[in-house]
């Protein structure tokens, strides 16, 4: 399967790149599968798509939770969840 990626904001920045076609021998992956798979390509990858990194995910142009199936054909977006600086009471001064 050939999937479109393209990285976003600082994730593209750190990747340095900006798009990229892989092509998989699975039929499909879910959206946490693909990220595995990215990660395992080692540093930078393993670092800005960790488990736990504010990562956001559009497929086909809508935001998707990971596991969303991603199929052959797809465009597949990341791009750093900008929500998930979030203030607390502290720094409301509450």
């Amino acid at each position: 399967m050939r999937i479109q990626l393209k990285f976003f904001a600082s994730l593209r920045e750190t990747l340095k790149v900006s798009a990229e076609v892989l092509d998989v021998t699975e039929d499909s992956l879910t959206v946490a599968q693909l990220k595995e798979l990215l990660i395992l390509r080692g540093e930078p990858w393993s670092d800005a798509l960790a488990q736990g990194r504010a990562v956001r995910v559009a497929v086909n142009h809508q935001m998707v939770e990971d596991e969303v199936l991603v199929v052959d054909g797809a465009e597949v977006a990341l791009f750093p969840d900008r929500k998930s600086t979030r203030l607390n009471s502290s720094h409301l001064g509450i």
